[in-house]
């Protein structure tokens, strides 16, 4: 086999242009740092930032050429920095003339790599009956590796293209092919977390579609911790987690033995909490000794500081409490929320106490694999939400405080979705130390002397136009609200090319 991108060796490398991130939430904050150079090492790791870099694009010659593929500017911060010219493998210039950017990679906080094929199904179906209808009979057919190589490799790849760098996946109850979806996020470079789905209710798992019992669902989930891990012993790019589907689909043994794994392991945690008022009603009946649907977790170890968990629409206040308490993250899932009619997630009331938030796809509940969708779905719903809480009451201030701005919705997007998978310091903003997970974005500018015939929109540069008067921040915006994968020209994975688009 040829060495994966997550293997091959290479130099150190500049990147050069306009770097654009969202380093904190409080205040919300759009950083531009402009004319500027990141060195990135061979480990993939940012040695060092400058920015209003002199003689940045001052070429050797008339042709935008040099002889070392460095302008004078470039070479003197790479000395500055202690490199040696010679060592810079290439300089990656993006963006600098004001059409684009790099851009942090998009952390994807929950998604289903099985569910591609029935992205867009669900018809009038609320939950549980969207479950019974599309999705467990799509995940029984992944005891077929052909099949699950065919669609785990396209949702990768269609991952990759919308600039997302690292993704939470949930897979289906067969070792095997999980072990496949593991091997294929390794072969393409994408930073992941890999989980095999657990459920082994016959209560409410269908015959043909669940684990034989709660033993049989914990020596697959270990032998799938085991492969991972023999590939990736570090767990430098991808890490199996612990993946109850959600507490209705498991046994309270199977929920014991998951929880003292994960504890035993050091294993991270997904499932769901809270998405629909009939799911929580069913917990509420299987588990009444709990309290609540976040109590069953925490009965059974399973609320931890790296737990992730999706939804958490209609959680109460004193689960919101119990949640924070426990250091556990949300993912907010906008799309699917809306699709499947569950709610909308407060996530400005998550926010105020201290509950770290990231953003999910969650495919195919949400209709698209784009994290920048979820980003721009996550600002339209919380002003929707801010109109509900007036008819509740609520003061124009905190209407107006349930919205969430751009700034806030790309945080969320990437920093934030970096603290939710215990990866904040290694990704999620550009900061020297961490590694370089970014993305280039590049918009269409609009011929000052108006479109000739045949030309117009750019089929390759998607649908938003730069009119050459909006702000950085403003460009953003744009992107942010109409932007698609026709814009993310590049994508790196600690430091590693994953995709192409130029």
């Amino acid at each position: 086999m040829s060495p994966s991108p997550s293997s091959s060796p290479f130099r150190k490398r500049i990147f050069v242009g306009t770097f654009i991130h969202t380093p904190i939430l409080s205040p919300p904050t759009i950083s531009v740092l402009e004319n500027a150079v990141v060195g990135v090492d061979e480990r993939g790791v940012i040695g060092f930032i400058e920015e209003q870099v002199q003689e940045l694009y001052d070429w050797d010659n008339e042709d935008g050429d040099s002889v070392d593929g460095l302008t004078k500017g470039m070479r003197n911060v790479v000395v500055k920095n202690g490199w040696e010219v010679k060592d810079v493998e290439e300089a990656v210039v993006g963006g600098y003339d004001g059409s684009g950017w790099w851009f942090p990679g998009f952390v994807d906080t929950h998604t289903h790599a099985s569910q591609l094929p029935n992205t867009g199904l669900f018809g009038t179906t609320t939950l549980l009956d969207w479950l019974e209808t599309y999705t467990f009979p799509l995940e029984s057919r992944f005891s077929s590796l052909s099949h699950a190589r065919r669609v785990y490799s396209r949702a990768v790849t269609s991952t990759i293209c919308h600039g997302t760098t690292t993704c939470a996946y949930y897979a289906t109850i067969h070792p095997e092919s999980t072990n496949l979806l593991a091997d294929i996020c390794m072969e393409k470079g994408q930073r992941a977390f890999v989980g095999k789905v657990c459920m082994d209710c016959k209560d409410t798992c269908p015959d043909y579609y669940r684990e034989e019992s709660a033993e049989a669902s914990l020596e697959s989930t270990k032998a799938v911790v085991q492969h991972i891990r023999s590939k990736d012993p570090k767990g430098e790019l991808v890490q199996p987690i612990v993946t109850p589907r959600f507490a209705p689909s498991c046994t309270k043994a199977s929920l014991a033995a998951l929880g003292q794994l994960a504890e035993d392991e050091s294993l991270p945690i997904q499932t769901h909490i809270s998405e629909n008022k009939g799911e929580i009603a069913l917990v509420k009946q299987m588990f009444p000794e709990c309290g609540s649907y976040a109590g069953v977790y925490d009965s059974f170890h399973l609320l931890t500081p790296r737990t992730v968990l999706a939804h958490a629409v209609h959680l109460h206040d004193a689960e919101v409490k119990l949640i924070q308490d426990r250091g556990s993250a949300v993912s907010h899932c906008p799309l699917s929320n809306t699709s499947l009619g569950s709610g909308i997630c407060p996530v400005r009331k998550l926010l105020d106490h201290g509950v770290k938030v990231g953003l999910g796809t969650d495919v195919s509940g949400g209709g698209s694999c784009s994290l920048l969708t979820a980003a721009r779905e996550a600002s339209g719903v919380s002003r929707l939400l801010g109109n509900f809480e007036e008819l509740k009451g609520a003061s124009a201030r905190d209407m107006e405080r349930m919205k969430l701005s751009v700034a806030e919705c790309l945080y969320l997007a990437t920093k934030g979705g970096a603290e939710c998978m215990g990866l904040e310091k290694k990704v999620g903003s550009f900061e020297v130390g961490m590694e370089w997970d970014a993305q280039l974005v590049r918009l269409e500018s609009v011929p000052e002397d108006g479109d000739k015939d045949g030309e117009g929109e750019q089929a390759n540069e998607g649908i938003v136009q730069c009119w050459g008067n909006e702000s950085w921040e403003e460009k953003v915006a744009k992107w942010m609200y109409c932007g698609d994968d026709r814009n993310t020209r590049k994508v790196y994975v600690k430091g590693r090319l994953v995709h192409d688009r130029s």
